[in-house]
């Protein structure tokens, strides 16, 4: 197993991505979440490169994938969908199974209504698409969405910050014993570069767009019907076990697994999850030409 690690141009960005598998196998367009990058699938990719093909790019604003700076760019989820739909076309995946996590989700969502016809399957790692998945933790991003003052942008900025990072969206529910340091210390470190920390409170603060979509995103469950299995870290304290079988009542058919996990449930429990895909893929494409 090899990974290859690439660039494509779309637009203004410069997309950074990492791949594995073969060419011509089932494709699984992995899209992360924030604050993280395309590294947070590293110990997924090879478990599964035997018999998928799996591509993991950096979203605009984050990891090593390169656009232009605030005021020349804009860093809204529409924008970031944008990009990653340029991505698909210019690395020819005219056919892929979504995996979405966090950012991901609305990321990833917003392809599958665009192209319904292009995914053949939603694999949802406490990626939220519902209200009931909300925690109590969201007071100071819902009150920047209805205010977006100066004091309720600063009010924010804590969830930038090292310690939250570290020990609260990776060490929450987390096994200490599991968990390296390698994911969230390169976060850390790509959250401390200059502007990073004003794209990512413009986000924040767009992030109100994909609660509006919600029930747009949840239409297009209803309508299609994607295969979904959701995988989902119960300890997550930002989305709520809730948020997962929530799905349930669009997509009747979906298989919900709840793991003994955070929100980084990649960072522990890879094995455990890339054996759900393994085995829902294999049915799910199961006689379909991919």
């Amino acid at each position: 197993m090899t990974i290859r690690y690439g660039y494509k141009t779309v637009g203004e960005a410069k997309v950074f991505f990492r791949e594995a598998g073969p060419k011509d196998a089932p494709v699984i367009l992995l899209l992360h979440g924030f604050p993280t990058a395309s590294h947070m699938f590293r110990d997924l990719i090879p478990l599964l490169a035997d018999r998928f093909r799996l591509v993991a790019p950096d979203l605009p604003g984050f990891g090593q994938t390169k656009t232009p700076p605030r005021g020349s760019f804009d860093y809204t989820f529409d924008s970031l969908a944008k990009v990653i739909d340029g991505f698909t076309l210019a690395m020819g995946l005219d056919c892929y199974a979504l995996y979405i996590f966090d950012y991901g989700a609305p990321v990833g969502l917003r392809l599958a209504m665009r192209h319904p016809e292009r995914v053949t399957a939603i694999i949802s790692q406490n990626g939220n698409a519902y209200l009931e998945g909300f925690s109590n933790e969201w007071a100071p991003w819902q009150a920047y969405w209805q205010d977006p003052s100066p004091g309720n942008r600063d009010a924010c900025r804590p969830s930038l910050a090292p310690d939250t990072i570290r020990n609260w969206q990776y060490g929450t529910g987390a096994n200490p014993a599991l968990l390296s340091p390698d994911g969230y210390e390169l976060d850390i470190a790509y959250m401390a570069r200059a502007g990073a920390e004003e794209i990512q409170l413009d986000l924040i603060l767009d992030y109100r767009s994909n609660v509006a979509l919600y029930p747009t995103f949840q239409e297009y469950f209803r309508d299609f019907q994607p295969p979904l299995l959701a995988a989902w870290g119960r300890h997550d304290p930002a989305f709520l076990p809730a948020g997962a079988t929530a799905y349930l009542r669009d997509l009747p058919a979906a298989e919900v697994h709840l793991l003994d996990a955070g929100h980084f449930a990649l960072e522990t429990h890879a094995t455990e999850i890339s054996a759900l895909i393994r085995l829902f893929l294999e049915r799910t494409l199961a006689g379909r030409v991919v």
